[in-house]
């Protein structure tokens, strides 16, 4: 028999939890053969990623995945031999007595956020509370070995180093979508939060000797390029250009679309959790925007990546790079930062490739998930 999971989502950030979930799911369905409940309570967010989806049905099924709706009002449903709570939320109470009531009781597993924090090893499958005898374990994505890894699809990186060889199937990706950078113009993509610091990133862009095609996915960063841009709106197929920088806002398309858009990229501006680790999947340098927390909390979580991450440059890179990454995560000013990170380029750019497949040689947190309850049980 198949084991049976149930994957709670509740959604938070948007489309950084969803987007985890969602992904790890078709995993464990595809590579795994286990059969998989998603439960979402928010299907209009969901759709962003999987237009697919039917935001009037409670259930369905979707890419081999049983999607259902999580309402308030708790429907009612047998406990899974595996459930993970993602990010920590809080499970329906009638769905934890029917975790207590099975004869053998399931695995319940706590996934948490990500990070490359050295005490998270030292926490990765501990037990947590229990319920009525159901023991709940932490379980750690990281970048560290005795962490739980990324997610990442079998495959996945030789399909990435294929496409990337392809410039015939780039453009064709690129043209479909509506994309026509000019031939020697460096392509960006920006999906971050509300950033003060981007109208200087911006205004350098815009003066530089170099073309510029910027690609902002709709989201919460739009408002800030509108400012810039001296607009009161702007929508997905909208393109407006200020000197050597030509802006375009795309829509928001399906997860693998998404993956290829990064693999065209020269670099890669991303937010969160989900679109951070696709962006170190794509092998190309990356800026990420961590989600801000109060008293700068967050910062020791950057700087615990960057630790890691920047550990193979040079110091003079180092320092380039870490210099963008506090700037644009601390509302700075982003002009120099990028004109010593550009000075770097060459290194940098072989460093993300280096990280990438480093990254690889550990296992995925699909595999490892399965693996814990394989040996759990």
């Amino acid at each position: 028999m198949k084991a049976r999971w149930d994957i709670f989502c509740s959604v938070v950030d948007n489309y950084g939890d969803i987007g985890v979930t969602w992904r790890l799911a078709r995993q464990l369905v595809v590579e795994h053969a286990c059969a998989v409940r998603l439960w979402v309570d928010d299907l209009r967010a969901f759709e962003r990623l999987c237009p697919q989806i039917d935001v009037r049905r409670d259930a369905q099924w979707q890419e081999g995945v049983d999607v259902r709706h999580w309402p308030a009002e708790w429907p009612g449903a047998t406990a899974a031999d595996v459930v993970i709570a993602a990010f920590a939320c809080q499970l329906p109470p009638d769905y934890m007595e029917a975790m207590a009531a099975r004869d053998r009781v399931p695995l319940w597993v706590n996934l948490d956020y990500l990070s490359a924090e050295e005490w998270v090893v030292g926490c990765h499958r501990l037990p947590s509370v229990t319920f009525k005898g159901v023991q709940k374990y932490f379980f750690f994505p990281g970048f560290r070995p005795g962490t739980g890894g990324l997610l990442r699809e079998a495959g996945l990186l030789e399909q990435r180093q294929a496409f990337q060889r392809d410039a015939g199937a780039q453009q064709q990706f690129l043209h479909a979508l509506g994309i026509f950078p000019a031939a020697d113009a460096r392509l960006i993509s920006l999906f971050a939060y509300e950033n003060a610091g981007l109208a200087s990133w911006l205004e350098l862009l815009s003066t530089d000797g170099r073309a510029t095609h910027l690609l902002v996915p709709e989201g919460r960063i739009l408002g800030d390029v509108q400012r810039w841009l001296g607009l009161e709106r702007l929508a997905a197929g909208d393109i407006r250009q200020r000197g050597a920088l030509t802006v375009q806002v795309i829509a928001f398309v399906p997860q693998a679309h998404y993956d290829r858009l990064l693999w065209c990229c020269d670099f890669n501006a991303v937010r969160g959790e989900d679109s951070f680790v696709r962006a170190q999947w794509a092998g190309r340098p990356l800026l990420w925007h961590i989600y801000r927390q109060d008293e700068d909390i967050h910062l020791d979580k950057l700087d615990a990546f960057l630790e890691l991450y920047t550990a193979g440059l040079s110091p003079a890179a180092r320092v380039a790079l870490i210099g963008l990454w506090h700037a644009w995560n601390t509302d700075g000013d982003m002009a120099q930062p990028w004109k010593r990170l550009l000075e770097h380029w060459p290194e940098v750019n072989l460093h993300a490739e280096t990280w990438c497949l480093e990254q690889g040689l550990q296992a995925d947190l699909a595999t490892a998930l399965v693996q814990f309850y394989e040996s759990w049980i």
